[in-house]
């Protein structure tokens, strides 16, 4: 696989739009199930392929205003306290994933698992202490049996998801040509 850096930037800028334009849909397919949303964290699958394949000023990009954005224009997520928290969590998500990926002399499988483990660790980390801080300010306060829960608990079945779905993309994107530039 090619680096984020050798491909044009107009290329970036059209899958960052097509990443964009997954954040906004994706979730609608959850919809149905109650909870869906945090239980299958259907917005941090493009973030993460945005920043792994576009770079990660891209994908920090993508991550820090997609859930806002959402907010605004769906009303899901509710902008205080989640959709701040995932602003933060996912503008983290990009950054890392797309350094780590970047800097990686090994492509694959094994080379997403390098950049997406760590990534997805970071992004849970800084969802928590931006939970503290937004509910520390509300006058809530936020436990660690809430991180637990609400980072790994709750969320566990889109964790499995992103692990498994976020190599296979990436192979197929690989393979199909999309990280390599033609011009």
């Amino acid at each position: 696989m090619q680096k984020a850096t050798q491909m044009t930037a107009t290329k970036r800028l059209v899958l960052t739009a097509v990443n964009i334009a997954l954040c906004l849909v994706l979730p609608m397919a959850f919809h149905s199930i109650p909870n869906g949303g945090k239980i299958m964290l259907p917005m941090h699958i493009p973030v993460l392929l945005c920043g792994m394949v576009c770079g990660w000023p891209y994908g920090l990009a993508v991550g820090a205003v997609m859930p806002l954005l959402r907010g605004l224009l769906f009303g899901m997520p509710v902008l205080y306290p989640t959709g701040i928290g995932m602003a933060f969590e996912l503008a983290a998500y990009g950054v890392v994933i797309g350094l780590l990926y970047a800097k990686l002399n090994k492509r694959g499988v094994a080379g997403v698992y390098m950049a997406l483990v760590p990534a997805m660790l970071a992004g849970r980390a800084v969802w928590g202490v931006a939970q503290t801080v937004l509910l520390g300010l509300g006058g809530n306060g936020f436990t660690m049996q809430m991180f637990i829960a609400g980072a790994f608990a709750t969320a566990l079945p889109g964790i499995v998801l992103q692990l498994v779905l976020i190599p296979v993309v990436m192979v197929g994107l690989e393979h199909a040509g999309v990280l390599r530039d033609t011009v």
